[in-house]
Order: structure tokens, then sequence, then C-alpha cells
């Protein structure tokens, strides 16, 4: 029985060596991630090699002919050298079918990364194998993507401070860090991290296997992604890694099995980490991840720190929402894990995929729109790293209990336009006995809506990429469960059941939208669309009230709908039988609430009703933030449900939900730098059409 006391900060919980049916649950597993196309075949295997080969040598060649140019003499040049490193699936061992290959170019510290993105990336156009050659400098890592003989590839640039880089370097050395700057150290971070974890494992076999389980899993559960909030590649082979280290003799089939036991009973936000902090006796001075200096990393929900200096949380972007779901997950495969004990689940019942879209009742939907593919790729990666800022701020509305984002995102379902959408599934908590006495809540949907927006509209990638400033549009929507045939292909939803929701001819509620709304044509309700600039709304407003707070007071203000069109507005919210006890259970109705878009259009009739043109749809180009269209609809309202008044405290409901917790830093700084905005230009004053779910006891 070997002993891995040097491996992890805690001594391991098991030492048992596997039994004969721990070996036959490995050998189950690893057909079941056959099945699943979760291993390269050999052939391609020996084409990712050739292809590295060849990067290689084009690499080789570069370097060769800048050291010329820069007065190198040929023996010189030829001694040089630079080395292309791979971190990543690639490195770690479980890359699959069609997976890309992240690589590292290290070149001395004469070629310059001015270089790299100039005449290599020149050279890399010339070759007649390599394709979609896209640079990206301004990147927080920069990076050169393309494709090699059909392999995508992901190619990072250091410049390490040798005068010749030689052939056995090591990048876990930390004398390389000495005199670079930090984009330098950003790069070399990847192949550090994937370094360190390898030889933090006691078994790589058994570590590379249940990774690819988890991989599986984490996919096919909805789970996989750091950039909406979840978990990315490195903190899930950091998880696994962390597990090996407690059962270190244990063979993949245990593994992934006792990651959930161990995660689901994790006390969060303990840190997970691999071995104790470096210490930087060079006198590096990087930032690195410590609560007792930096205070606001203890605002972290989810820590997974990397274990390579500078160490780093590889989870900032986790919100209470998304944590909340994967703790969920863990807890799901724990249990489905007993259950396979005795020989009631099979492995295919643990990564059965997530029914998403039978899940909730309302959904949230996040358009994005470009005028071509290749602009669509960067538009929608723009509009992706923004959305966990929409979730975090729905997760903080009074009445949210969950905000669920699905990171798979989905295209035109005709394929007829560059369009990429995402989904956010909401549950409503369950009404106090004093609402009930109300009979009506509010659910104001506006702020985070406009939050959001800004954040995206306002983003610095827009002025470091000016092409996205053309032809790209962003829509939000809320649309019922039984209207997400309209956006998404049947294969993708659930089965048709018998459900008991009222019929419903009217419009979803739009909350940004940029599409113009055909009206039904037996509606007795009148639509027209009118032209209207920022300029006279903006002025219009600010003749009224001159202060944005008081201004945002009148814009949201919420209308009850009369009796005789509440009939076309109500929709019954039934407890999904996959929602805990604190989703709602009760029947409820949900009605789109609409304010004035201009209320000096108001006007009192005699039988005591108001009517007001309300604005239905926004129309505004990315990049000048300028409304173009706006479409109204006149209904009509009893004034004695209309409350008006400019004192934003006497409101029916918050336009700024109080925060029930803290985020991390990183995050803070974005939604304080997008609420910064509200000050500048009439993109955040135009958005007048208010967002309110009214929930009514049925």
């Amino acid at each position: 029985m070997s002993n891995h006391k040097g491996l992890g900060l805690t001594s391991a919980v098991s030492l048992a060596e596997p039994k004969a049916s721990d070996i036959a649950l490995t050998e189950q597993l690893v057909q079941c991630l056959e099945k699943h196309n979760m291993y390269d075949s050999n052939e391609g295997q020996e084409h990712r090699l050739l292809v590295l080969g060849q990067l290689n040598e084009l690499m080789e060649k570069w370097i060769y002919d800048v050291s010329i140019e820069k007065g190198k003499s040929e023996s010189e040049a030829n001694e040089i050298g630079g080395k292309i490193f791979t971190f990543g699936s690639y490195r770690l061992g479980v890359h699959g079918k069609g997976a890309d290959i992240d690589t590292l170019l290290v070149a001395p510290r004469h070629i310059e990364r001015q270089d790299f993105f100039s005449s290599f990336k020149n050279l890399l156009c010339k070759e007649k194998k390599v394709q979609n050659v896209r640079a990206i400098p301004d990147a927080y890592v920069p990076v050169i993507k393309l494709e090699f003989e059909g392999i995508e590839m992901d190619l990072l640039f250091a410049r390490l401070a040798l005068p010749a880089i030689p052939p056995d370097l090591n990048l876990l050395d930390m004398t390389l860090l000495k005199n670079l700057d930090p984009k330098c150290v950003r790069s070399l971070n990847g192949c550090r991290v994937t370094d360190a974890v390898l030889s933090l494992v006691p078994k790589q076999e058994s570590f590379r296997t249940a990774l690819r389980a988890i991989k599986l899993w984490a996919k096919r559960r909805g789970i996989y992604s750091n950039a909406l909030g979840y978990l990315g590649g490195v903190s899930w082979a950091i998880l696994v890694a962390r597990t090996c280290q407690l059962y270190p003799n244990a063979v993949a089939s245990t593994i992934f099995q006792k990651f959930f036991f161990v995660y689901a009973h994790w006390n969060w936000p303990t840190p997970v980490m691999l071995k104790e902090m470096d210490e930087d006796y060079l006198g590096l001075n990087f930032s690195v991840w410590d609560p007792r200096v930096n205070p606001s990393d203890a605002n972290h929900l989810m820590p997974i720190i990397t274990p390579a200096y500078p160490q780093q949380n590889s989870t900032f972007n986790v919100t209470f929402s998304t944590r909340s779901i994967m703790q969920d997950e863990f807890k799901r495969a724990m249990s489905i894990c007993q259950d396979m004990s005795l020989s009631k689940k099979t492995w295919d019942d643990l990564i059965e995929p997530l029914q998403f879209f039978n899940l909730f009742k309302h959904y949230i939907v996040i358009c994005a729109k470009a005028a071509s593919q290749d602009q669509l790729l960067q538009w929608s990666g723009l509009v992706e790293s923004k959305i966990r800022i929409l979730v975090s701020k729905l997760e903080i509305n009074d009445m949210i209990e969950l905000a669920h984002v699905f990171p798979t995102s989905y295209g035109s379902p005709e394929n007829v336009e560059s369009l990429a959408m995402w989904f956010v599934g909401l549950s409503f908590k369950k009404a106090d006995e004093k609402e009930k006495d109300n009979k009506s809540v509010n659910v104001n949907l506006t702020y985070e809506i406009q939050m959001f927006t800004n954040a995206v509209m306002k983003s610095g990638a827009l002025i470091v990429s000016p092409q996205l400033t053309t032809g790209t549009e962003l829509e939000v929507k809320h649309v019922r469960r039984k209207d997400l045939t309209n956006y998404l292909p049947s294969s993708v939803l659930p089965s048709k059941k018998k459900r008991s929701l009222a019929t419903n001819n009217s419009p979803s509620p739009i909350l940004y939208k940029k599409q113009t709304v055909t009206p039904n044509e037996n509606s007795e309700e009148s639509i027209s669309v009118q032209s209207m600039s920022v300029d006279s709304i903006q002025s219009s407003q600010d003749a009224d009230s001159p202060n944005p707070l008081k201004r945002r007071s009148q814009e949201d203000q919420s209308l009850d709908l009369d009796e005789s069109d509440s009939s076309n507005k109500r929709v019954k919210v039934a407890n999904d039988s996959s929602h805990d006890s604190s989703h709602i259970r009760d029947d409820t109705s949900i009605q789109s609430m609409e304010t004035a878009a201009d209320t000096s259009s108001e006007k009192l009739s005699e039988k005591g009703s108001l009517e007001a043109d309300v604005v239905t749809t926004l129309k505004l180009r990315s990049q000048e933030d300028k409304l173009l269209v706006a479409e109204t609809k006149r209904v009509k309202v009893t004034s004695a449900n209309t409350t008006h008044t400019n004192d934003s405290t006497s409101s029916s409901h918050n336009t700024i939900p109080p925060a029930r917790s803290k985020v991390s830093s990183e995050l803070e700084n974005e939604l304080t730098d997008a609420s910064l905005l509200q000050s500048r230009g009439p993109f955040p004053h135009s958005v007048k059409r208010e967002v309110v779910l009214k929930l009514k006891p049925s």
C-alpha cells in the first residue's frame, strides 16, 4: 500500500486498494466514455502530432528570420531557438474528437509581442494549410486563433528574459517570471498550472479517466462554462485532482463517485487547494489570491485556487445562482451513485442530459445578431461574457428564487441569419402572507435588464474592436415555455404535455428588444409605429423631472390593465415537479405591466380611465446607442390603480432591489462601472419600457 503523504494539504481519506468490483465498474465507465466520443482516435492523435510538428517548423523559421533582421548572425540565429508548449485538455491528456489545442509559443528576449502579432501572423496567413487566422492582441490574454488542417488552435505568446530558449526548458521554474510583463505571466500561467496539476496527482491514468467522465457529466448537465458563472476546464481538473489526493490508490470509477461525495458536502466558500501557497522568495510581487491581504477575495463564493505561482481563483465568475445549481447537481449525482451501489442505476443515468426547457415556466432569451458569421463569433463572445452580470442582478431581486442560465447557445431555427441565443430560466419565491393579503406582487426586471445592456453596449471591447460597432444587435425578451417553439428546434424541446395554461394570444413582455412586433389582426388594441429621436424623448423627461432618480421613478410606475384586457394577459404559473419547496407551489397569474412612454400624452377620460402610449419595442444600434424606432400601444388603465409621483420612495416597487449579499470584487467593479454609465449618453434613459411581472394568487 502506497503512502502519498506529500500530496495535498491534508492526509488521504482512504488508502484502500481497489476491489474487483471497482475495476469492473471502471471498465464499464471507459465503455460509456467511448460511446460518447470522449476519446480521440489513433488517426486523430497522429494528425494532431503532425500539425504540432508543422507549427513548430513555422515557429523556428520565424524566429530565425526575425533574429537575422535584428542583427543576429546566422550561427546565433540557429542556436537561439524557441519552443511550442501545449496546455489545457490536450496537455492533460483528456481531449476528445474535434477538441481544440491550446498552445504557447515561448521566444527569447529580442523577439517582441509586436513581432508575434505582425510578422508571425502574416506567416500563418501565407501558409496554405492554415485558415481563419484571427489575432486578438488586446485581450486579457493576447491570442491568435487559427485552424491548422482542420484543427482549431489558440496560440499564446510569452517573451522570456533569456538570450536563448534551451530545449529542456521547465516552465514551472519561478525564476523565469523575473522581469516579465503581466501579459507574459498570464500567458505562461496556463502551461504552469497544467504541469503543476499533473505533478500533484498520485495516479495520472485514473485522474485522466475520471476527469473525462466529469467533463462529460458537467457538459450534459449544463454546468460547464467559466464565462457564464459555472466551472471551466481548469477548475474541474483541480477538483478531480484534489479527489485523487484524498483517495490516492483508487481507480477511476471510485474517483468519479467519491468526487460527488466530497463536493456535495464541501463547506463553501472554503477554498479547494492542491498544495500550500508558494512563497514569493524572489520578490516578484505579483498579485495572488489571499483574503488576508486582499479583503475582496473573501467575497468569492466558490474559490478553486490554481497550484502555480501566482496563485489565482479560477472561479471568480461564480454567482449565488450558479453555485446553488452546481451544489444541487453534486447532490443529485451522489444520490445516483448510492443507487448504483445497489445496482439500481447505471452510468447512463448519472450522465443523463438536463431537460432545461422543462424546468421553468418562464425564460429570458438573450439574442445576439450580427451581419456575418465571422462578426457573430466576436459579438456573441462579448455578449456571453456579460451574461453573468444579468444573472447576478436577477438573483438579488427579492422575488426571484433562482436565475438559471443554460451554457449552450442556439442559432436561428431556420439557419437563415447570424444569430446566437442564450436562455435564463426564472423561479420565483413563494409569496408571503402579507403579499397574499394584497393579492398582488410586482416583480420589476427593468433595472436588471438595463444594467446588462449597459454593460454590453458600453464595453471597452467595442473600442478595441471597432468592427463590432456596425451590423450588430442585442435583444432581450421574456418568453413563456409554451412559446419556446418560436426560438428553438423541436429536437431540444421537451415532449408536449398537457399543461394548465390559459390561452394567450398576446405577445410576451418585451424586456429589451430591437425587433418590430407584428400586431395580431384580431386584436382590439391599435398599434402604431412612429419614429422618435432620443433627444426629443430625453428633453421631455428633463423638462418634467431634471433629477435622474425622479425621472426613473416616473418611468417605473406600474399600471393595472382593466378587466376586459387582463383576460388576454394572464397565464397561470404552476409549480414544476422538479422545483424544490422554496419555489412557487400555488397557481399564480403573471401579467405584463406596462408604463407610459411619454407622460405628456396621458389623457384622463370622462369615465375615470387613463389612456397612455406604451413603448413595447425599442430598436437600437449597438454602435450608436440611439433610439431609432419606438412602437407604441394604446391601452386603457383605471386611474384608481395608477399612482403618479415624483418621489421615488412612493413607487409601488423598488427600482433598484437591495442586495442580499456581496459579489466578487471583479463582478462588483463591472456592475459599478455599468451603473456610472447611466450619466453618459442617451442610452440608459432611452429604455422607457418598464418590465414588471405581476404575481397574483389564483
